[in-house]
């Protein structure tokens, strides 16, 4: 067995050592949920991979899977509903602040001709 004649010192052990860096892994989104997920990994939130259930057991459960997506599509539907509701409004009011504005317009030529 091969055995060193004298012990490495410090600086080059620390130079030797200088290229053992960490990396970050890699994710990416899955398709069906939208979570992070490992590259080439199945996703640990519903079970898929590349957008296909994995075990057998998911694959009977592949139309519940299709159906959260759906939900989540009906959600984002909802969201713009709301917005489009909240515009409606901002227009309602406008629509009540242009009225009112003939009403003062006849009230300042009312005050007017009375001062005349």
């Amino acid at each position: 067995m091969a055995v060193p004649k004298k012990r490495t010192g410090h600086s080059a052990q620390g130079h030797r050592r200088s290229n053992w860096k960490a990396t970050k892994p890699e994710t990416t989104k899955c398709p069906n949920c939208g979570a992070a997920v490992l590259t080439h990994t199945v996703c640990t939130a519903c079970g898929t991979y590349k957008g296909q259930p994995v075990s057998l057991k998911d694959k009977a459960k592949a139309p519940a899977v299709i159906e959260t997506k759906k939900r989540v599509v009906t959600k984002t539907a909802k969201t713009s509903k709301k917005a489009e509701a909240a515009a409606e409004e901002v227009k309602a009011e406008e629509v009540k602040e242009e009225t009112k504005k003939p009403a003062k317009k006849a009230k300042a030529e009312k005050e007017e001709k009375t001062d005349k």
